[in-house]
């Protein structure tokens, strides 16, 4: 991360200086140019038209006593477009009024600069401000950047506080996904390792927009397998939870043709996904230690659902007997023979779903 002092980024930054009088634009031009690219502006509203086009300025130093329109109605318009709000605005004006100051804060001013300004006193705040909008977005990206670690909804969460960022965890009802491929192992072990990571990322970028696509939150992927769960962090209640997870899971498989090209192309068999949803209470949260922790799920519903899925036929979406209840009036299932399962004591009893949804009872 380049230090917040390091002048390179700052003389590539863009400043818009706006004030109604010919001479105080030229001083702050002169002041500012050495340092940085200067727009000016004689009035409100041509910053804003200013502002209206790309490239945006970096920082803005706006008077606040103008005709027409005043700075503080420019600053109002600039912070209500999602376009320039965050673009910083320094108010430079005569006026020392403390009361004054306060107003311009709430509008979203982020410093004042009082007339006659003194140079260095110029460049400092402007330093000062660009420095610090640097530090946000570079703080910004880094943010996107992990974000891709986590679900969507995970993340969104987090960042709305909904989700502690802590070593907790609670008790809910979910439906919990599991997906494997069929011999991606034993066919891809001999295979240049690009075009391994280029089929199996296709594969698992095309069913994480399904999983976006229903809503579901993915927790994890686990060598070749994808494990999903639905019921938190929202929660369309225990049946349309359950009736999303097998939607998604329905439309996974459909999607799967439209990747065969890709695998055939790679000399290998046809792609085949077995798949085996279950519902019940786990523990959902941040499970870990406190140098790393993963919000994921625990508990029986989660085993039952890798089970399901080894149990099920290349294609096929075996569902568990509380996930049939949730969703017999949305689907057509069919029962299979109960199967024993290590860890889930006797025979557990299973459902195919057939591949087409049944009529939605009002």
């Amino acid at each position: 991360m380049t230090p917040p002092n390091e002048p390179v980024l700052v003389k590539n930054a863009t400043l818009l200086v706006v004030d109604d009088t010919p001479e105080n634009l030229e001083v702050l031009s002169r002041v500012l140019a050495p340092e940085y690219r200067v727009k000016a502006a004689n009035s409100g509203l041509r910053a804003l038209r200013i502002c209206s086009q790309d490239p945006l300025p970096d920082l803005i130093l706006l008077d606040v006593m103008m005709p027409d329109m005043d700075g503080k109605e420019v600053c109002r318009q600039l912070k209500a477009d999602p376009r320039t709000a965050d673009i910083p605005v320094i108010f430079v004006t005569a006026m020392t009024d403390t009361e004054d100051e306060a107003r311009g804060f709430e509008i979203g001013a982020v410093d004042y600069i009082t007339k006659p300004i003194r140079p260095p006193v110029v460049l400092q705040r402007v330093r000062l401000q660009l420095a610090l909008r640097r530090a946000q977005l570079e703080l910004a990206e880094l943010g996107q950047r992990y974000a891709s670690y986590l679900s969507p909804q995970v993340s969104s969460s987090i960042r709305s506080g909904e989700v502690p960022v802590e070593l907790v965890g609670t008790r809910k009802h979910l439906t919990i996904f599991f997906s494997d491929l069929v011999g991606f192992t034993r066919q891809t072990e001999q295979l240049d390792p690009a075009v391994m990571t280029r089929l199996i990322n296709s594969y698992f970028q095309a069913m994480t927009e399904v999983v976006e696509q229903h809503g579901g939150t993915l927790d994890n992927y686990i060598g070749d397998a994808i494990q999903v769960f639905f019921g938190d962090p929202h929660t369309r209640g225990p049946e349309q939870d359950a009736v999303a997870a097998v939607q998604m899971a329905l439309a996974m498989q459909a999607k799967i043709p439209q990747l065969q090209p890709l695998w055939h192309a790679a000399g290998l068999d046809a792609l085949q996904v077995r798949m085996g949803v279950a519902s019940g209470p786990c523990f959902v949260g941040n499970f870990g230690s406190e140098q790393q922790m993963a919000y994921t799920v625990l508990g029986t519903p989660a085993n039952l659902a890798e089970r399901l899925q080894n149990r099920a036929k290349p294609g096929e979406v075996l569902v568990c007997e509380t996930t049939h209840e949730l969703i017999q009036r949305h689907f057509s299932c069919s029962a299979i023979e109960p199967f024993s399962a290590p860890g889930l004591g006797e025979a557990v009893p299973g459902f195919g779903v057939a591949a087409h949804v049944a009529d939605v009872v009002p």
